[in-house]
């Protein structure tokens, strides 16, 4: 009900009566003084919809300007013709300034993270949540458009103390979110900036239609799970020792990454073994450690059960590996 106010706030900010946007999403005035109260993703797209066409303002009163009817079409157009994603995205961040100086977006790469960051030129007041959330799921909705993929999150970090509804944050971006940061960012895996765009100037006329829902929910597959789950094992693995810590890692039920994974022929399991058979190999090659403290190293509880899926992983023990290196040229 938090966001259904904040929708409010730009008809009062121009004098409209919110009435018809109400009643065109089927959100009754008895609950906007409920804080407990919500309403479904559908709900809040036609509440959306119709007060932007209605103000004309797709940027609902955030900014010190309108953001006409058809603003971030232009935006979505300006970036398609990129190669890759990571061109479009920075295209994206160029443009939106075109729209509005009050924030600028900036795409950066990290190591490897590409970080997406928001700052903020004017003090956005009561609309500054609505804003920021919104404008970070706008290009990350338009992202994983583009590229037919779900785009997992390695983080969100919003600039305010977590509220009473803090948890509809988890369920709008597919990743953790932090409260209390410096400044709006998501972090993301770099490797996403590489795939190319799958999108045309068909495809677009019809995604604008219907553009709102992937602002609300977002987008179900990702072409890149397995490299994301790989990362977190290799990152966080002893940590992450669950499926369900996993999908909780990446913004998603443990359900559908079985689902998710299952469709691109793999498994938690497996990638699991590939990263511990990695790990083992890099250790058995580069270190003099023995045997037991590299299963540890790996995530074994005893040597034994090391020795017979390290077999199963390479066809070899681990002390054959090391004879046959130490002989080997």
């Amino acid at each position: 009900m938090a966001f259904v106010r904040a929708v409010l706030l730009a008809y009062a900010r121009y004098g409209v009566p919110p009435q018809g946007a109400l009643e065109a999403a089927q959100v009754s005035p008895s609950l906007l003084d409920d804080a407990t109260a919500c309403i479904t993703s559908a709900q809040f797209e036609r509440l959306c919809a119709h007060a932007m066409q209605e103000l004309d303002d797709e940027a609902l009163g955030w900014f010190s300007r309108r953001l006409p009817w058809g603003s971030y079409g232009l935006l979505c157009r300006a970036s398609l013709g990129a190669p890759t994603l990571g061109l479009a995205l920075k295209r994206w961040c160029r443009h939106h300034r075109l729209l509005t100086d009050d924030l600028h977006l900036s795409l950066t790469v990290e190591g490897g993270d590409a970080v997406v960051a928001i700052d903020e030129r004017v003090d956005l007041a009561a609309m500054r949540e609505f804003c920021l959330v919104s404008s970070l799921r706008y290009l990350h909705g338009y992202a994983c458009w583009a590229v037919d993929s779900r785009i997992a999150l390695r983080e969100v970090a919003l600039p305010i103390a977590r509220p009473p509804h803090g948890a509809v944050h988890e369920l709008i971006f597919p990743g953790p979110v932090r409260h209390g940061a410096a400044r709006t960012q998501m972090r993301l895996d770099a490797s996403y900036l590489e795939l190319p765009l799958l999108r045309d100037e068909a495809a677009l006329g019809g995604m604008l239609q219907h553009a709102l829902p992937l602002t609300v929910r977002p987008y179900r597959r990702d072409r890149l799970l397995a490299d994301s789950v790989r990362h977190l094992l290799r990152t966080r693995g002893a940590e992450l020792r669950t499926a369900e810590s996993l999908a909780a890692a990446l913004g998603q039920s443990s359900r559908t990454l079985h689902r998710q994974l299952a469709d691109q022929g793999s498994s938690v399991q497996r990638l699991r073994d590939e990263v511990r058979c990695d790990q083992a190999l890099h250790l058995l090659h580069r270190t003099a450690k023995p045997v037991k403290q590299v299963a540890e190293a790996v995530g074994f509880k005893d040597e034994k059960s090391f020795i017979r899926a390290f077999k199963g992983w390479t066809g070899r023990s681990p002390g054959d590996l090391r004879r046959r290196r130490s002989s080997g040229p």
